[in-house]
């Protein structure tokens, strides 16, 4: 009697569950391949990111009227003294726009322009101001125009501030301090392209008495914006 030899074969869901198993051995050679790639790759980015912070003093001003002000070249009455970066009250923070100009005074009677703005540096002050101007009408400035200030509140974003010395209580500026004051605004709205209508008090900003004797004296603030308008008209006048 002859024996019949009998063939067995694999049967289709036996074959299909081994092929998936050698397509997940694939995958996971392919990652193990593709994994230090990927690592290498992260930590070069990295390295690119980090780059703008280490090598060309940190970031870049994205606003075009803000990166302007960088390039302005002060007028010689102007003596620079700029506060050291990193300090309390510098931040080193770039303005996010330019919309204004904010008026203060300093508060501390008798005190001059280098008094203050030496006072800005210390260690754990948290105020300042981009210029300071004395009671001889000396003009100081204290921080980059393209940074922001500690001193209008929310408007430290978009303003320049300028802080005035006074030699009493009533917070009246010297004559020489408001000439300063008048010169210095002029020169800024001119340069910057603002007009009189954007440059405030402190007041304006928070409701403080800042600075005191424009406050108590509205009219006295409404002379300055009219010397103001009158100022950019005759040096518009002299650029023709």
């Amino acid at each position: 009697m002859s024996t019949t030899k009998i063939r067995t074969t694999e049967s289709k869901p036996s074959r299909t569950r081994r092929g998936k198993r050698a397509a997940k051995r694939t995958r996971l050679v392919q990652l193990r391949f593709l994994l230090p790639i990927l690592l290498v790759l992260c930590a070069a980015l990295l390295v690119w990111g980090l780059r703008g912070h280490l090598f060309s003093g940190g970031p870049t001003i994205e606003n075009p009227k803000v990166a302007q002000l960088s390039n302005l070249k002060l007028p010689s009455w102007v003596d620079k003294e700029i506060i050291p970066k990193d300090s309390d009250s510098r931040r080193g923070e770039y303005l996010e726009d330019i919309n204004g100009i904010v008026i203060h005074y300093v508060g501390n009677p008798g005190t001059s322009a280098k008094q203050n703005r030496n006072y800005f540096a210390n260690a754990g002050t948290e105020v300042n101001s981009h210029f300071l101007i004395g009671l001889e009408g000396e003009i100081v400035q204290c921080l980059p125009l393209e940074e922001k200030s500690s001193a209008s509140n929310e408007r430290n974003r978009d303003t320049i501030s300028i802080e005035v010395c006074h030699p009493d209580d009533t917070g009246a500026f010297t004559e020489q301090s408001y000439a300063s004051l008048l010169k210095l605004t002029t020169w800024l709205c001119k340069e910057i392209g603002l007009s009189p209508n954007q440059v405030i008090r402190h007041y304006d900003v928070t409701g403080k008495l800042c600075p005191y004797y424009f406050v108590n004296n509205p009219a006295a603030w409404q002379a300055f914006q009219d010397s103001l308008e009158e100022s950019l008209l005759t040096t518009s006048n002299q650029t023709k």
